[in-house]
Order: structure tokens, then C-alpha cells, then sequence
């Protein structure tokens, strides 16, 4: 139903919630809380974390001062714990409070700390009795993500609104699963993922939640793998001479790993059946050049291949990287480029071309699946970075030709037993090794009084002529955390680094013709230090860069910090990366520094995964963008296992469920493929 179906929203609290890509009651129920405000166990002063909301019980120890400046009325009151540390607590516009506090009185104040100089300030905390206190420890207020105008309040109320008025369905799940995997009611999972009333059935809705998103997902890979094992080969790609004497002529060996894969790929276009499949290696494997090869032999073979690349810096310097190899080797293949900044002119003689198969090889980003785009002959459909597409715009490029054969690249470190669920359509070939003329990055794990030393070595290194990457958790200060930001961290940095460094910042909510201007002015070494949220994640190649700090360090997971640190290590020069851990928890620094003793992603990963838990529900997301609302490919790793089991046991007939029961699931399940089936149209 339309989003204005609910009570109380009208036209403008429908416009923003459109804002945030919420247009029917479908949409809102599925947009989860990204947090909860609990209310912990108090805390000493000098347990204190900076960076979340905390609760210290004190006594008032000297009489409130009420002072104005600035037309504000300022009230400052002096509070001890019971360790006799004191908390500086501060009050604005709020002068009746000067009356509320006595010497001698308990309470306990709520809110963020910073230091001040040498004190440790409170500013606007909530004030509770010891019995107000106890009630709310009893209470979990979901927090969503919002947009300017529209509160938090408005939406836990269309919110409520809407669980108590929902006519639900059946749960598609019978009752014997639920029971084996100690799963709760579909009814009960949406109830509790936004109003829970304890952490227990919080965890317990999420598992659910992400159990159904595993399933579903799982669903629709097979039937994609169902399709393709008939698929008969219509592009048989014979091994051509020329493609052995680029291998040889190669300024580097392809390593053992490389050759195996190599191998595969060949034996695949050359089969009677359509080649999927997954080239999964680690940041700087060397996928790339596999993916040349087997692109260059399609050519050599009279068809046509297309590389899909998720940044329009990434795709341009693909087809550099592909210009440059064939001229150097002297190849009869054309080249084509068409990402969505060109111009109506440019694209339309790149559409000729391609239509008419003057181009072998056309590489973009998604430009390629727009629907003003054919393909003469299309054999070999890459994808390159695929967590940041999905199934959806794979199938979609896939579409553009006559049964093509398929290739996935991933840097994405998963444990190959979760990949083989995840990429269930696809074969799955592992790059293990990385090339020997790479030299391991040199990590630290270091704290916040680290950084004038961290500053140091960055003009060190710019002055080497050598580029560095800054890394923030956010765009711009947030009411709801003090993390550091590109924004102001980029004035921070103009201020501690040598003059005339060349600073800029970039992030996800800036326009794209400015996010690539940017990146392809520090691609050529025109800006010295690149200050970043993940943004730059996939999307660049910048092998004069040899430093990445990164800060909030511990906000991060740790296969996407890894993911983070392969931006730098692809020159000659020996590269750093510098994670700054700005918070005291110990748990922290035993998980940055596995990031400290290895450079391997699938071991990263696997650790990840024994460290993470369903509290990490509320730390940065590091699956990418695979299409799941809640579930985590690392932190729920097991609803993953137990997902690809339960629809092995129900397609094998292992349960004996009735015809209803057989019918409320398949229904649900071809909704799932019907929309995944809709997406690939468009």
C-alpha cells in the first residue's frame, strides 16, 4: 500500500520519506532500525568511551554556577563518582536547572563526554533519579537512519502505526524448520527488530531476518545455475598461438595460481557448455590480466567481449591498461569506452561501433546494460568488482547477448565455503598467491597520540614524491557520534602537514562528475593527500600511492579495512597503512591487530568471523551491496550455512511437509525471483 496510507502522513511527510526510498508500507516495514539507544549499566569516569553514549551515576559536589554569555544562559555543575573523579557537567538556555542540584544529591547523567582542556565535560545530559534510571534500562528505542525534516519520532510512529494495523500473512517457513533452527515467526522478527524490548529478542529477530534473506538469495542463484548448466556453448573460443606469445613476452611471470586459473577459463570457452564463473583473489592477485586474456582471445576468436568496472576511473583506466597492451604487442583489436559522463555525440559513435562489431573489446561502467547499447556478438560478459553489482546487473549484461559466456572478478575475501553458496550460479576459481614482484605492506596498529608521528612520516613520504590515502568513517560531524570526518579533518590536515600540500576530500554524497574529477586529478598525481570515506574502496588504482592512514579504525570491519589497504602496495616504493584505534576498548586492538600480523584477506575474513558477533548488528556493514537489508555475509556466516541447508532439505523432499506448506514457500520464493527477474528488465 502507498506510504500515505498510514495515519498521519500526508503529502510532505511522504515526500520525505521518498527521500529515503520509502514509498509504500512494504518499504517502511523493511527499513530496519541502523542502531538503539539502551540504556547501560553505569560507568566510571575513567572507563569513559568518547565515542558512545554513556551513563555515569554521581554526586553533586559543589553548588551549580549559572553564567551568561553570549545571550546564553550557561549552568555548570561539579560531579563526583564514586572513585571521587570529577565530571564537569554543562547546560545550555536551561537556567531552572541551577535550582535542581544540591551537594550531596545522586544521579545519574547520560550523554557524550569531551575533554576540555584538562577536564572531562558533559554537555546536555540527561538527568535521571536512580529509580528513573532502573525503568529505562528496561527500554530499547530503535534508531533509524533519517533525512533532513523527517524525526525520528515520525517514523517510530508510522512505524507503530503499522505493525499494530498489519494483516499478516502465513509464515512461508513451516513450523518443523522453525523448530529445527530455533528460528522465531516472521510476526514475531518484524515486531522485534524495531521495538524489541531486550537485546535477546533483538538478536533473535535479526537471526530470522537474515535467515530469509540467505534463502531467498539462495533461491534465486539456483535457478540462475538451473538455467545456465543447459546452456549449450554458442561461442566456442579455440586456443589462438598469439595469446601463448603474450603470455611469454609479459614482463612478469604469471604466477603458479594465475596459470591454473588461466587454465580454467580457457577450458570453460572452449566447452560445450556456457562458461559462469567467479575469479575470486585478493586485492592485487593480478585478476586483471586473466580477465585481458581471456577478453583478447575473444577478439582474436571474431566475437566480442565487455568489462564492466564499478567506477567510471576504474573503467577508464581498465581501457588505458587494454590500449596499451595491444598496441605494445602489436594485436588486431579495437577498443571501445562508453561510461555515462560522455557525451550524447561520443556515445552515439561508441553505439556504431559496437553495433556494427568494429569494436572487439568495450569496457564502461553500468553504460554497457543501458538499453541504447547492442552488441554485434557478444561472447564474454566480465564483471569487475561484484559485490558492487549483483546478480541483477550481471544478468543484465549477460542479456545484452545471445547466451555469452560470464565471468565474475571479486576481491571481496569470503571463505571459499561461504562463497560457494553465495555465487551458487557460478563455478569458482581462487587467485591464492600474490605476484613476486609485490612487497608486503607494512602495517601498525597505533593510538590518537600516534598521529604528529603519523603526520611526520606523511611529509616524509610526499616529499619522496609518493601520494597518500586518509581514510574517515564519515562524511561531517554527526549529533550522533564524535568520529572524525573528511570535512573538517581535511582543514585539520591543511594545518599539521607542510605548506603547499596538495589536499582534497571526497565522499559518497558528492555529485559524480566531481567524485571522478577528483579521482582522476589523484590518479595523476595532481593532489598529494586523498582524504576519503570508502568511496574509493574499488574505483582506483593509483600505484605512486604508499600511505594509508586510517582513523576510527576500529569502527571498521576488518575484511573491508583490508579491502581499504589494497588502494595502496601496487607500485614499486614499500607501502604503509596506519590504522588509528581512538577507542580504549581491548577487544579493539586484538582485532586491528590481525590486520597488523597479516596481509592475507581469506585469513583476515575467516578471523572476522570468530571475533564478530550479533552486537556488531550496529558496526559499518562490510559485505557490500549484495542486496541485504540486514544480514552480514561475516557476522552471520552460520544463518548462511544453515540457509543453503534448509533449501537443499526442502528441494530434496528431507521434510514431509503438506501441500500448503509446499505452496506458502514457493509462493514466496518465485515473489523473490519475479522481482529479481523485474530489476534485470528494467
Amino acid at each position: 500500500m502507498d506510504i500515505r496510507s498510514i495515519k498521519g502522513v500526508g503529502s510532505k511527510t511522504a515526500e520525505l520519506f521518498e527521500k529515503i526510498n520509502i514509498r509504500s508500507t512494504d518499504d517502511l516495514i523493511k527499513y530496519y532500525p541502523r542502531n538503539y539507544d539502551c540504556y547501560s549499566e553505569p560507568v566510571l569516569i575513567e572507563n569513559l568511551d568518547r565515542q558512545k553514549v554513556v551513563a555515569v551515576k554521581c554526586i553533586i559536589s559543589a553548588t551549580p554556577r549559572l553564567i551568561s554569555a553570549n545571550n546564553k544562559t550557561i549552568v555548570n555543575v561539579i560531579a563526583k563518582d564514586e572513585h571521587n573523579s570529577p565530571l564537569k557537567l554543562v547546560w545550555f538556555n536551561m537556567p531552572f536547572l541551577k535550582n535542581k542540584f544540591k551537594i550531596g544529591m545522586s544521579f545519574i547523567f547520560r550523554g557524550r563526554i569531551n575533554y576540555k582542556g584538562c577536564d572531562i565535560q558533559m554537555e546536555q545530559p540527561e538527568i535521571f533519579t536512580l529509580a528513573q534510571y532502573e525503568i529505562k534500562q528496561s527500554e530499547m528505542q530503535p534508531v533509524y537512519a533519517l533525512t533532513k525534516g523527517l524525526t525520528n519520532n515520525m517514523v517510530i510512529k508510522s512505524m507503530h502505526f503499522l505493525l499494530d494495523n498489519m494483516d499478516y500473512e502465513q509464515d512461508y517457513l513451516p513450523d518443523i524448520i522453525r523448530a529445527d533452527y530455533n528460528l522465531v515467526s516472521s510476526k514475531e522478527a518484524l515486531n522485534n527488530i524495531h521495538f524489541p524490548k531486550k537485546m535477546d529478542e533483538m538478536y533473535a529477530a535479526r537471526k530470522r531476518l537474515a535467515f530469509d534473506e540467505f534463502i531467498k538469495f539462495i533461491y534465486i542463484m539456483n535457478h540462475f545455475k538451473e538455467d545456465n548448466r543447459t546452456i549449450p556453448n554458442e561461442y566456442v573460443i579455440n586456443e589462438d598461438d598469439r595469446i601463448n606469445a603474450l603470455i611469454k613476452k609479459l614482463p612478469f611471470r604469471l604466477t603458479d595460481a594465475q596459470i591454473k586459473v588461466w587454465n580454467e577459463v580457457k577450458s570453460d570457452m572452449a566447452g560445450t557448455k556456457v562458461m559462469n564463473r567467479l575469479i575470486q583473489g585478493d586485492v592485487g592477485s593480478g585478476k586483471t590480466i586473466i580477465a585481458a586474456l581471456a577478453l583478447i582471445s575473444v577478439a582474436l576468436n571474431g566475437y566480442q567481449g565487455a568489462l564492466m568496472a564499478p567506477t567510471e576511473v576504474l573503467a577508464k583506466q581498465h581501457y588505458e591498461y587494454f590500449v596499451n597492451l595491444i598496441e605494445q604487442y602489436d594485436l588486431p583489436v579495437k577498443i571501445s569506452l562508453l561510461t555515462g559522463s560522455m557525451t550524447k555525440k561520443e556515445k552515439n559513435r561508441e553505439y556504431d561501433r559496437i553495433e556494427m562489431g568494429i569494436s572487439h573489446i568495450i569496457i564502461g561502467t553500468h553504460a554497457l546494460i543501458q538499453g541504447n547499447v547492442t552488441y554485434d556478438n557478444l561472447a564474454l560478459a566480465i564483471t569487475d568488482e561484484q559485490h558492487r553489482f549483483g546478480v541483477n546487473q550481471r544478468e543484465a549484461l549477460a542479456e545484452k547477448g545471445l547466451s555469452p559466456h560470464i565471468m565474475v572478478m571479486s576481491a571481496t575475501p569470503i571463505p571459499r565455503t561461504l562463497a560457494i553458496i553465495l555465487y551458487g550460479d557460478l563455478d569458482i576459481s581462487v587467485i591464492d598467491t600474490l605476484p613476486a614482484n609485490r612487497l608486503p605492506i607494512k602495517n601498525c596498529v597505533v593510538d590518537t597520540t600516534y598521529r604528529e608521528n603519523a603526520y611526520r612520516f606523511i611529509d616524509k613520504e610526499i616529499s619522496l614524491g609518493h601520494q597518500i590515502y586518509v581514510i574517515c568513517p564519515m562524511v561531517e560531524e554527526s549529533d550522533n557520534f564524535e568520529a572524525e570526518n573528511v570535512i573538517e579533518y581535511s582543514e585539520k590536515l591543511k594545518k599539521s602537514l607542510k605548506k603547499n600540500t596538495k589536499i582534497e576530500y571526497l565522499h559518497g554524497k558528492m555529485k559524480p562528475a566531481l567524485k571522478n574529477d577528483i579521482m582522476e586529478r589523484f590518479a595523476a598525481g595532481k593532489i598529494n593527500v586523498l582524504v576519503s570515506t570508502t568511496v574509493i574502496e574499488v574505483g582506483i588504482n593509483v600505484p605512486n600511492a604508499t600511505v594509508m592512514l586510517v582513523e576510527d579504525a576500529q569502527r571498521f570491519g576488518l575484511a573491508g579495512l583490508h579491502q581499504l589497504r589494497g588502494r595502496v602496495g601496487r607500485g614499486d616504493a614499500q607501502s604503509y597503512c596506519i590504522f588509528v584505534n581512538t577507542s580504549k576498548d581491548a577487544k579493539n586492538n586484538e582485532r586491528l591487530n590481525i590486520l597488523n600480523k597479516s596481509n592475507d584477506g581469506f585469513f583476515i575474513a575467516s578471523e572476522d568471523m570468530k571475533l564478530r558477533g550479533p552486537g556488531d548488528f550496529f558496526g559499518i556493514r562490510q559485505s557490500g551491496d549484495m542486496g541485504f537489508n540486514v544480514a552480514d555475509v561475516y557476522t552471520d556466516a552460520e544463518e548462511l550455512k544453515k540457509a543453503a541447508d534448509v533449501m537443499k532439505a526442502i528441494t530434496g523432499n528431507k521434510y514431509v511437509l503438506s501441500e500448503e506448506e509446499h505452496i506458502l514457500f514457493e509462493i514466496e520464493m518465485n515473489k523473490q525471483l519475479e522481482k529479481a527477474m523485474n530489476h534485470i528488465n528494467l
